[in-house]
């Protein structure tokens, strides 16, 4: 329909990778033949390399450094895109054998022969897939899903659109929904949480920064709002424009990925129902918002067309009980079904 037109294409991507971190455990620092040199806490960079990595999505803190004075080089910033580690390898310490097995590995990523094509791991994409595997296997997935008829949030969304507060604002399904997950934490608190292993705590979170799974240019990223839990739904509306468009653009940057608390992924702009999302590492929760469909519905005692969509949800069951999992759904269920109450709330 209209509004599926409307909503921002997003699908599921992780940000930067967390170091393991605790108030207990401190910091661990890298051997200082490979550690950057610092300035003023920054790593040494000559400003095109800044840029560089900064428009591929790059903490310039989790590089090697080759450079002579301890600087992160270009040649560093490239070979981590390829999916290698700054500086050279000494070939005169390799055997026959592994320069052979080098050299076919090289040739076999040379582009499509015959019926298949070879492509690299480098960069984003195998950052994403360390990302996925890591998540998938430390944290027990659990996901659940509700069904809801969201007829009056689309008609909300039509009144405000005309409002005077919204005329310069982009309003989308995604923003409402964006909005019940901000008032429905204020109650489930746990699945704004992470676990911190080193210290063997579980650490609540009482701020919220909402990421929005996003696809750019660069592969699969989960840019986030920072403390969305203090924005108003206008805020929330311009800021869901604002990251969606430097994602987009491919200008996200580290910053704009780092520390998120809690992830919503949109695949209803795909015309697809439903789905299983991996949690984004270091996070409790996401949130999956399916298609909206017109579809017969239970309504006020009788059948009619309703405007239909399915809300699922993925959280770790070390931080969250399935209680308090399905009581959250079911919130975010009820706000989108009775959005005056998230009107009300928010």
């Amino acid at each position: 329909g209209e509004d599926e037109d409307e909503r921002v294409p997003v699908l599921v991507g992780y940000g930067v990778a967390k170091e393991g971190s605790s108030r207990r455990g401190g910091r661990v620092d890298s051997p200082a033949a490979s550690a950057p040199n610092e300035q003023n806490g920054k790593p040494l960079a000559a400003p095109p390399v800044r840029k560089m990595a900064k428009d591929n999505g790059i903490d310039l803190n989790e590089l090697p450094a080759s450079g002579r004075h301890g600087d992160v080089t270009r040649q560093d910033v490239e070979s981590y895109l390829q999916g290698g580690s700054a500086g050279q390898i000494d070939t005169d310490v390799q055997s026959d054998t592994d320069v052979q097995l080098e050299t076919e590995a090289q040739q076999s990523v040379s582009g499509r022969t015959g019926r298949e094509e070879r492509t690299p791991i480098k960069g984003v994409r195998k950052h994403t897939a360390e990302a996925m595997v890591r998540s998938a296997f430390t944290a027990p997935h659990v996901t659940e899903f509700v069904t809801v008829d969201v007829t009056e949030t689309l008609e909300l969304l039509e009144s405000l659109r005309s409002s005077t507060h919204f005329r310069d604002v982009r309003l989308t399904p995604l923003a409402l929904v964006s909005k019940a997950v901000l008032v429905a934490l204020k109650s489930n608190p746990s699945l704004n949480s992470s676990w911190d292993e080193v210290a063997q705590e579980i650490v609540t979170k009482y701020y919220v920064n909402l990421g929005i799974a996003a696809a750019t240019p660069r592969g699969l990223m989960v840019p986030n709002i920072k403390n969305a839990h203090e924005l108003s739904l206008v805020d929330i509306a311009r800021a869901l424009a604002d990251l969606t468009r430097i994602a987009k653009e491919g200008k996200s940057s580290p910053a704009d990925l780092a520390d998120g608390t809690i992830t919503i992924t949109n695949v209803g702009v795909f015309g697809v129902d439903a789905g299983t999302p991996i949690l984004n590492p270091g996070e409790a929760a996401i949130l999956c918002f399916g298609s909206i469909r017109r579809t017969p519905w239970e309504h006020n005692g009788e059948i009619a067309l309703r405007s239909v969509t399915t809300l699922s949800l993925s959280f770790d069951h070390r931080l969250v009980d399935g209680q308090q999992g399905s009581e959250f759904l079911a919130l975010v269920g009820r706000l989108l079904t009775h959005p005056i109450d998230l009107i009300a709330l928010g």
